[in-house]
């Protein structure tokens, strides 16, 4: 996927929102960090390496909560409108099936907190939208911990269909979210481009370009404290979880 995206260059990343969801940066040199399960690894490309935040369950927790609810991903999303929201007081962690980077932990699992009786089938949405945002935002911590800095990000996969949940990724991230326009781009398309380079000699980086970007996702600017103080709830909520069920 990183050679169909074009994503081979230090400082290049994406986010990969589908069933699982991943943050993939390419670096110009090994920057591992194990402690906090992030994937270091080479990349397809010689003299280049690649690190990796994972979560276990990206739309799988929008899915989820369709599934409990009776609604379809898109007609929960939509209830949420175009705006972003500022966060609720209702968080959600989305270890429904444990959680890599950062805690490699296979048994932690999920919860609400803060729920109350006005707690509506949208709150939940946007809870489980912002879960998701904040987890990337772990992963985005994990990888600056090791050396590596990002000034912008590229979205794919399914879940990426949702501008109110990339909207929610940018500002959670504080990074801008491009939308590449549509076309094929994924591991198959990569591993045509390894075959030309290897079959012809071409140059990597020609070879190897980012698709065209379609559209782009600012960080919501009167949103990034709320976020921000957002977030450090969700940081506390691990820890507590962890402690409450052990």
């Amino acid at each position: 996927s990183a050679c169909g995206m074009g994503t081979v260059a230090a400082g290049q990343a994406f986010v990969s929102l589908g069933t699982s969801g991943v943050l993939f940066a390419a670096n110009a040199s090994y920057l591992p960090n194990p402690e906090s399960a992030v994937h270091t690894f080479c990349h397809a490309l010689p003299d280049t390496w690649h690190q990796m935040g994972v979560i276990l369950s990206a739309t799988d927790s929008l899915n989820w909560l369709s599934e409990i609810s009776g609604k379809g991903a898109g007609e929960l999303t939509a209830e949420l409108g175009d705006t972003l929201k500022a966060p609720t007081g209702v968080s959600f962690l989305p270890y429904l099936s444990g959680e890599r980077t950062p805690h490699n932990d296979s048994a932690i699992r999920g919860s609400f907190t803060g729920l109350a009786h006005e707690s509506s089938r949208a709150v939940l949405t946007q809870a489980v939208l912002e879960g998701v945002a904040f987890a990337f935002r772990d992963s985005l911590e994990a990888l600056a911990k090791a050396g590596t800095t990002l000034t912008r990000v590229t979205a794919i996969g399914g879940g990426s269909r949702s501008h109110y949940w990339l909207k929610a990724i940018a500002t959670a991230l504080g990074l801008p979210v491009d939308i590449p326009a549509d076309g094929d781009f994924g591991a198959a398309f990569g591993a045509a481009r390894l075959g030309l380079i290897a079959a012809t000699g071409a140059d990597p980086l020609r070879v190897c370009t980012a698709p065209a970007t379609d559209a782009t996702i600012e960080p919501v600017a009167a949103l990034s404290d709320a976020y921000a103080d957002a977030y450090q709830r969700y940081r506390l909520l691990y820890p507590a979880i962890k402690a409450a069920t052990a």
